[in-house]
């Protein structure tokens, strides 16, 4: 699915830069009507068509110069606040084109088609050029597969002979419609879009009537795409009560087909006589604040929970994005600020990708959720944030969040505000360690010459003019600055919970099964999430775009879906100690704000869960014997599994393992290793698995004579001993 991103945005310039220095058309497009149909509405006055012989209009030619200034025109569509449920009203003037008023009316939020509330049967269509393209592909955002003509396509599309072809909606109840919103077909080798359609109301889908121009009274003809990707957006001159909403598609781009994905915006009304059956509520009993935040708003909700909890909230910046924004982090913990010894740290990143919001107001939902459960005495939370220090990072990528938040829920699209200002994807930015590892591997290095944990950075990634950006090295200094045991990456689009390694082993394989010495502990973390997510359960939901997750428990090896070079989770389990997964939390990427009491319930218990599994495995300390002081930077060997984990400052660690019997080295510079055996059991951990180690001669030498301390006369006997077995 990410590939077609890439691809799209590959080919886009093609149709883009189609004028010369002249201003003469490089590339003419063409638009070809729907027989019997509607002209087009023009931006300027035109000629009449020219009929042919048999009557029929004759395709109408317009060179890219023409299409700039439709293009302009139609960019006021799409601009609109921050949320849907307040857009410029929209009418039709005389000639058939529509106008933007300065009156500023309350819309609609979606129907559902591109969150799935709206199921696949409550969708028909005249035709459909096949079942990959049939109605229930007709969905805003909706992305293809990579082979065109397979069963998830990335449209609905008409077939080519259907003269009058049309897409219809069931609401299943009376409903009012407010407005549509239109894309054109997503995919990698075809440019398909409607450039204009009609749209009708039906009660019982037998009889219709038509959105009509207020002026004229005749029907409107509403302007759509003029790309496939960018989504436009229609008012109705009037809103209409009724339960089907049909789109005629009238005209659409010469050469291709009458292809379009679609949401729309619709209010419920009031059935005073209950003649229908009741639609089923959006919501939570939790009294937390479900909106969309920008910038300012999520530092004064932020503010908000630090002011209600000052006794287990912290609030502090990592660093500041490309464009001077502070990626705040909020810390709930019984002890704020302080590292306490055998206390593990977990954490939340969100928003790493600036258009995926819903991560972004989750975190902000779970910390507020977390200070009114702690109030209320909650035991659960309470042993969370007593035995837990949780940090929460709401948006890795606020830049890119501005731009998509400015755009509004239903008019971002796919990508944009994906990247950061700079245009860099920050999940492909983090320093590729895996190489350097797999080719120590294969030379058969690793573990005793190179290490196969804590891998050090390449020199190109320090130079001063690598492409890293500011976003990315205030990460990586924050898992340097705290111990991190566990971290979840949430992401949006899809409905998965993907586990490293990210990158594919075989280079520039697509994908590839690409398991860490740790697939038990990844499986079970991801198991763990998914199984405990709502919507993740739900058997009756359909596939988000071209994959069907379900079919594997919603889980997946990241590399086995897609290979991501340079990924966060990769970065973090061969950097630190840190193991950490990506949730795909929802098909859309920014869901309205309706729905986010919805998508907290549905991710709630899930996110609580998962910061729980932080327990499982062992942990301890490893001491000095003599001083009884923890070791730092102590390495902790697991036999069987080629990746180890290192003490903390204070000497603790915590190393996350399945249920199982364990034989576990303990080893520090100047110190003999200590060996035990270890048992991680199904009841709540972590099991305790402490060590201590003494030092070697040399060591204890070397700390005398830097004390200037007397060798004592066993410590100098062993010396000797060990210098008569080298001669």
């Amino acid at each position: 699915m990410w590939a077609l991103l890439f691809l799209l945005a590959a080919f886009a310039p093609a149709v883009d830069l189609g004028l010369g220095a002249s201003g003469a058309s490089v590339l003419s497009l063409a638009t070809t009507e729907a027989p019997g149909s509607t002209p087009a509405p023009r931006s300027s006055p035109a000629q009449p068509p020219a009929e042919k012989a048999n009557g029929t209009p004759q395709q109408h030619i317009r060179v890219i110069k023409k299409k700039k200034i439709i293009v302009k025109k139609r960019k006021k569509l799409t601009r609109l606040s921050p949320l849907v449920t307040a857009r410029p009203q929209v009418t039709t003037s005389p000639a058939g084109t529509l106008n933007l008023l300065e009156k500023q009316e309350p819309g609609c939020p979606p129907l559902g088609l591109e969150s799935l509330r709206v199921s696949d049967n409550q969708l028909e269509a005249s035709s459909s050029q096949s079942f990959g393209l049939g109605p229930h592909r007709g969905r805003l955002n909706i992305q293809s597969g990579l082979e065109d003509g397979d069963l998830y396509d990335g449209a609905w599309c008409a077939e080519q002979q259907d003269t009058k072809p049309w897409l219809q909606v069931d609401a299943g109840l009376p409903t009012r419609f407010s407005g549509i919103v239109t894309q054109g077909r997503n995919s990698v080798w075809r440019y398909d879009w409607v450039t204009s359609y009609k749209v009708q109301f039906s009660n019982d889908s037998r009889t219709w009537w038509g959105s009509r121009n207020r002026s004229s009274g005749m029907d409107a003809v509403f302007p759509a795409n003029s790309d496939p990707e960018t989504p436009v957006l229609n008012l109705l001159p009037e809103p209409q009560v009724a339960r089907f909403i049909r789109l005629l598609p009238q005209t659409w781009l010469q050469g291709g087909a009458s292809c379009l994905r679609a949401e729309i915006l619709a209010c419920s009304v009031s059935d005073p006589k209950d003649l229908f059956p009741e639609a089923s509520a959006l919501g939570s009993s939790d009294p937390l604040d479900f909106q969309h935040h920008n910038y300012k708003a999520m530092r004064k909700l932020m503010k908000q929970v630090n002011e209600q909890c000052p006794n287990i909230t912290r609030i502090y910046s990592i660093g500041k994005s490309y464009q001077g924004l502070k990626l705040y982090v909020m810390e709930m913990s019984d002890q704020p600020g302080e590292h306490e010894l055998g206390e593990p740290e977990v954490r939340y990143v969100a928003n790493m990708h600036g258009n995926e919001a819903l991560g972004r107001e989750l975190l902000l939902l779970l910390m507020q959720f977390l200070c009114h459960e702690f109030l209320r005495g909650d035991p659960r939370v309470t042993r969370l944030l007593t035995e837990t220090r949780i940090h929460l990072l709401p948006s890795m990528n606020p830049d890119g969040y501005e731009a998509a938040y400015r755009r509004g829920s239903e008019l971002v699209g796919w990508a944009e505000g994906r990247w950061n200002h700079q245009g860099i994807d920050l999940n492909h930015n983090f320093a590729d360690l895996n190489t350097p590892l797999w080719e120590a591997e294969d030379d058969g290095l690793v573990p005793h010459t190179v290490p196969n944990h804590h891998l050090p950075l390449p020199t190109y990634y320090t130079l001063p003019n690598a492409t890293v950006a500011p976003e990315t090295r205030a990460v990586i200094e924050w898992m340097k600055r705290i111990p991190f045991v566990l971290s979840a990456n949430l992401h949006g689009g899809e409905l998965v919970v993907s586990y490293p390694f990210d990158m594919t082993r075989t280079p520039w394989a697509a994908r590839e099964l690409t398991p860490t010495p740790d697939d038990a502990v990844f499986r079970w973390l991801s198991t763990v999430y998914a199984g405990t997510s709502r919507v993740m359960q739900d058997t009756d939901r359909r596939p988000c775009h071209s994959q069907d997750f379900s079919l594997h428990g919603n889980v997946i090896n990241g590399a086995d879906w897609h290979t991501v070079p340079g990924s966060m989770n990769d970065f973090s389990y061969l950097h630190t100690n840190c193991f950490e997964v990506t949730v795909e939390l929802s098909c859309d990427k920014f869901p309205h704000e309706n729905e986010l009491p919805q998508e907290w319930e549905n991710n709630k218990d899930a996110l609580l869960t998962y910061l729980e599994q932080v327990r499982m495995g062992i942990a301890g300390v490893v001491r000095d014997k003599d001083t009884e002081l923890g070791i730092a930077d102590a390495v902790i060997a697991v036999d069987g599994i080629n990746h180890d984990v290192t003490t903390a400052w204070g000497g603790d660690y915590w190393r996350l393992l399945t249920p199982g019997d364990y034989v576990v080295t303990a080893s520090a510079e100047g110190y003999h290793t200590a060996t035990r055996s270890c048992r991680v059991t199904f009841e709540e951990g972590p099991f305790p698995c402490n060590f201590l180690l003494t030092k070697t001669p040399k060591q204890r030498l070397r700390e005398l004579l830097a004390a200037g301390a007397k060798v004592p006369p066993d410590l100098r006997r062993r010396l000797e001993r060990l210098r008569g077995q080298k001669k």
